[in-house]
């Protein structure tokens, strides 16, 4: 087992996997990265991989963008694919959210982001299978997508070990190392890993990471569940992305016949949580569902799995240098929006600890020590994974 390494990523994740692949790039070589499983395995591998755009912050939007045009060109970008399907993106809120909502599109368009206001005739146009009724207001995204986990976190764990990144699968971090105020390694089963560099980017399991070394890092897990749908294509052969505030769910095609929806989250222990899908909550799904998409009423159940989403105070992640502990980084704590931002996450966090700073984006905002300031990112909505 290499027993050194300039930098050590904790968590084989698509996380993990763009950070590893943007050091790669960035010059650095003698990188680890340390998966408890196989790579994708945790909740990457559970994401509904909705790729948008719209959140209450210009840091988030930002980061989503920017990913949006990586996942577009993965290709040529990064070197294979990324399974991006390009469905637009719907937003529809009730008259509490509506303001929110639109001074949120608002800031969006200064960033340049492709999003608007449209009415309800113009939002039958794009999805003539919705039921706007009740709608207040409606935001929309024509370029937004959603792509393909296991492509894109496999494709980054590729491209870095062809640059000398090496991959330690089926490895658990069992501790990281501390010395004089400055990360000294990480502890595994199978023998201890001497560097000055330690990314902790491991999800729910990142705080237990810090909790061992003294550090209290504010997150708890809840658990997300999903139901696919078979549609009735006859009627829906299509529809786009959409994310409904006043049902609380949101739902997206999924290849020719599939619809996906997530609804909801419960606190749930990352050590006995239920992967599953509760029958109760499918019902649940449809009858909602069926208020936004009557059509959907002659759809009939899949299946359905959950996922586990590390939730900050404020449902926005923490990216930065770990304060008081030297070469110690977090990147965790995404809260459901890890892949939509995950190829500039990779990037701003290779700026970060190879120049001291992200300059692609300002990331500032979603410092460390923010929770201890009170200077939570704040979302408009009630809502919070529609952030």
């Amino acid at each position: 087992m290499q027993t050194t390494a300039d930098a050590v990523i904790v968590g084989g994740g698509v996380m993990g996997c763009s950070i590893l692949y943007n050091l790669a790039r960035q010059g650095m070589r003698n990188l680890v990265l340390i998966e408890r499983e196989t790579i994708g395995s945790g909740q990457t591998g559970r994401s509904m991989t909705m790729c948008r755009m719209h959140y209450s912050d210009p840091v988030a939007t930002s980061l989503a963008w920017k990913s949006l045009d990586i996942y577009r060109n993965f290709e040529e970008a990064i070197g294979g694919p990324s399974g991006f399907v390009r469905t637009g993106y719907i937003l529809v809120v009730g008259p509490e959210d509506k303001e929110a909502m639109e001074q949120n599109v608002a800031m969006q368009q200064k960033l340049g982001v492709s999003t608007k206001v449209i009415s309800k005739a113009d939002a039958l146009e794009v999805a003539p299978m919705l039921d706007f009724q009740d709608v207040a207001g409606i935001a929309y995204e024509p370029e937004s997508g959603y792509g393909d986990s296991y492509a894109v976190t496999s494709t980054y764990a590729r491209q870095a070990r062809e640059m000398g990144a090496n991959i330690l699968l089926e490895t658990p971090v069992t501790g990281i190392q501390v010395s004089n105020g400055r990360v000294s390694g990480v502890e595994t089963p199978d023998g201890d890993i001497s560097t000055s560099t330690v990314i902790v980017a491991a999800g729910p399991w990142s705080r237990t990471l810090f909790q061992g070394i003294g550090l209290d890092f504010p997150i708890h897990t809840v658990r997300h569940q999903l139901t696919v749908l078979n549609r009735p294509t006859d009627l829906i052969p299509d529809h786009p992305m959409v994310a409904d505030l006043i049902n609380e769910l949101s739902f997206r095609p999924d290849g020719t016949n599939l619809t996906m929806i997530g609804l909801g989250v419960e606190e749930a222990d990352i050590e006995s949580w239920n992967p599953g899908v509760d029958m109760a909550i499918v019902s649940e799904v449809s009858t909602k569902l069926v208020r936004r998409c009557p059509l959907m009423a002659q759809a009939s159940f899949r299946g359905g799995w959950s996922c586990l989403f590390d939730v900050t105070p404020d449902w926005y992640p923490v990216l930065d240098n770990v304060e008081g502990i030297e070469g110690l980084y977090c990147a965790a704590g995404f809260s459901g929006h890890g892949f939509k931002l995950a190829p500039m996450i990779g990037v701003v966090m290779a700026e970060l600890i190879t120049q001291g700073q992200a300059t692609s984006v300002d990331i500032t905002p979603l410092r460390w020590n923010r929770f201890q300031e009170g200077n939570l990112v704040r979302s408009s909505y009630g809502y919070n994974v529609l952030a």
